[in-house]
């Protein structure tokens, strides 16, 4: 790695730690405006993200999502947020993508989810970790370069989104496929203690079982679609058992995973069950391949449903989401984010993989070298991420914000 300017490093330093009350502020009223998706209608946040971002004097371009568009996509609103900022004459693009929208509360909070309340130097509200944080840490990485005087050469996008609780085809997926954004280099929200270059995939199928209502006094007269379920279930559940032998060799991911997660059906405790759904999500590793993990799916619970005759058996994908894989072009963007983050941080910050899947993957699927790295704690765990009382340590924010200023000054020299 080619060691960044003293002086540039030392600047960039000094003016973050002036801004730490403001990037708090700024922070905790992003947490206190809901954006809770589902039911996804986020354009209010946008909105007054803009504002927010106006107010430390960037330009904001909203790009709206049709609202048909949106409605596709499971959401009532929604709205892109870019923001550009130049510097020289050319160089290299770089984007910072984190998305707005999070998870409903849920029950067990022992703190107001919208309040941003401080509590021993953590601050405590949905999103504040995941990842309105790291609306936080970009923009004012990139406000640390603007204060500087130095010669850089390049083009910083801030990129704030609001469907990745919906899939990130609207959001990230929008701004690329309709050349809105062509960057070289993306860094995508993260976690301050790791840099993330890997992660998994994740298939998610909707399956309908139909069968014949009947009474319950004559239940042969009927076709159970409850018992047809029931065999597609343990089938599933059985191929899930066999999922601890097949481990990826990236460090971090582990093995594939199954999870039934909803399901619906019946008409009344005396009638036979005419009809059941239910959703899985199978978490695929980077060395899966997801077609044939499909495919292999739709086998499994077709035999399963045949052992009930009578049963129809439909399958609907919701969402694949490719799993994101090391990308050589984001070799020195990883080990910028390593070694400044290594001591900043106090401890070693390595790149690995992580078991589940972010909107980095349109980043990658538009031949955009892409890495995580933003605000937080050691782990999603310690964060509480969509669970009750998510947190951030406001030092990690801080620090991760030097992290990211201090690698994109590297980038730009």
């Amino acid at each position: 790695m080619t060691p960044l300017n003293e002086t540039i490093a030392a600047d960039i330093s000094r003016f973050l730690a002036a801004e730490r009350p403001r990037q708090t502020a700024f922070l905790a009223e992003l947490v206190k405006c809901p954006s809770d998706n589902p039911p996804g209608d986020c354009a209010t946040h946008a909105e007054r993200t803009a504002s927010l971002l106006e107010a430390l004097g960037f330009t904001v371009e909203r790009h709206k999502v049709p609202d048909g568009l949106a409605r596709e996509n499971g959401m009532i609103s929604a709205t892109n947020l870019v923001v550009r900022h130049k510097f020289g004459d050319g160089g290299t693009v770089i984007a910072l993508n984190a998305h707005g929208d999070v998870v409903p509360p849920g029950e067990g909070w022992t703190r107001d989810p919208y309040g941003a309340e401080i509590v021993d130097g953590w601050m405590v509200g949905r999103g504040v970790a995941v990842s309105k944080s790291d609306f936080a840490t970009y923009a004012w990485a990139l406000l640390a370069l603007r204060a500087l005087d130095a010669n850089l050469n390049g083009t910083v996008e801030l990129h704030f989104t609001y469907d990745e609780e919906a899939g990130g085809a609207i959001g990230p997926g929008l701004l690329l496929s309709e050349g809105i954004s062509r960057p070289d280099l993306a860094i995508g929200a993260g976690f301050s203690y790791a840099v993330v270059d890997a992660h998994n995939g994740c298939l998610h199928l909707e399956v309908q079982v139909d069968g014949k209502s009947a009474h319950a006094a004559m239940p042969s007269t009927g076709i159970d679609a409850l018992e047809a379920s029931t065999a597609i279930l343990s089938s599933l559940y059985g191929l899930r058992k066999n999922f601890a032998a097949q481990t990826s060799a990236i460090a971090g991911i582990g093995s594939p995973q199954l999870t039934i997660g909803l399901i619906k059906g019946g008409i009344n405790t005396n009638v036979v069950p005419d009809r059941v759904t239910f959703r899985l999500d199978r978490r695929m590793i980077p060395e899966e391949n997801p077609a044939a993990v499909e495919a292999g799916l739709r086998r499994v619970i077709a035999e399963a449903a045949a052992s009930v005759p009578g049963a129809r058996v439909s399958i609907r994908r919701i969402l694949l989401a490719e799993p994101l894989v090391p990308s050589p072009g984001a070799k020195r963007l990883t080990d910028l984010l390593c070694a400044h983050a290594t001591r900043i941080m106090g401890e070693p910050v390595p790149a690995k993989g992580v078991p589940l899947y972010t909107d980095a993957r349109h980043y990658a699927a538009a031949g955009v070298p892409i890495v995580l790295y933003g605000a937080g704690p050691h782990t999603i765990e310690e964060a509480n991420a969509h669970r009750a009382d998510e947190r951030l340590p406001l030092a990690d924010l801080y620090k991760a914000t030097e992290v990211v200023a201090l690698t994109l000054a590297n980038l730009l020299e």
